[in-house]
């Protein structure tokens, strides 16, 4: 019973220094997915990537040719014939894995700084509103929070240029 009020004591001023605290929250996900400039630098990255994109997909395109092919024809060729196929549509195989995957590091990389460049720009923007709007704390991302402290939309409007309603 004592340990109880006590720890109902200690919580008190927290509490109370709380209730006056506005607090907000940015919902990052949304942000980097609707925001214009997180928009903008998807469309850049595609338009960066297009043509190593097709070039992929012509090769695997090839490759799959090559296998159809061989499995169509494979037992009317001779035994030189058919490791000849097999090495070269290994050898196309093993050359399609490494583009793709340095394809794949490349575009995640790409990816990455495009993104930095979002949050760093979302970050400022948040930091204006909060301050505009007199918040003492906004947080970034949480298991739960309600609707009333989300300023996700203002900060969206904000980065899009548009002033944030109140």
């Amino acid at each position: 019973m004592i340990l109880g009020a006590a720890i109902g004591l200690a919580s008190a001023p927290v509490a109370a220094q709380a209730e006056g605290s506005k607090i907000g929250f940015v919902n990052t996900e949304r942000i980097l997915r609707d925001a214009a400039p997180a928009v903008r630098a998807q469309k850049k990255i595609e338009t960066e990537f297009a043509k190593r994109d097709q070039e992929l997909s012509r090769t695997a395109d090839q490759l799959k040719k090559l296998q159809d092919e061989f499995e169509k024809n494979g037992v009317t060729m001779s035994e030189a014939q058919r490791r000849n196929k097999q090495r070269e549509m290994s050898e196309l195989d093993v050359q399609f894995q490494r583009k793709r995957r340095e394809f794949q590091e490349d575009l995640n990389q790409r990816r990455n700084e495009e993104l930095a460049q979002v949050v760093e720009q979302a970050n400022r923007v948040i930091r204006q509103v909060a301050e505009a709007e007199k918040f003492d704390v906004v947080f970034q991302d949480a298991v739960y929070a309600s609707p009333r402290i989300d300023i996700t939309d203002k900060v969206i409007k904000a980065l899009e240029g548009k002033p944030p309603a109140r």
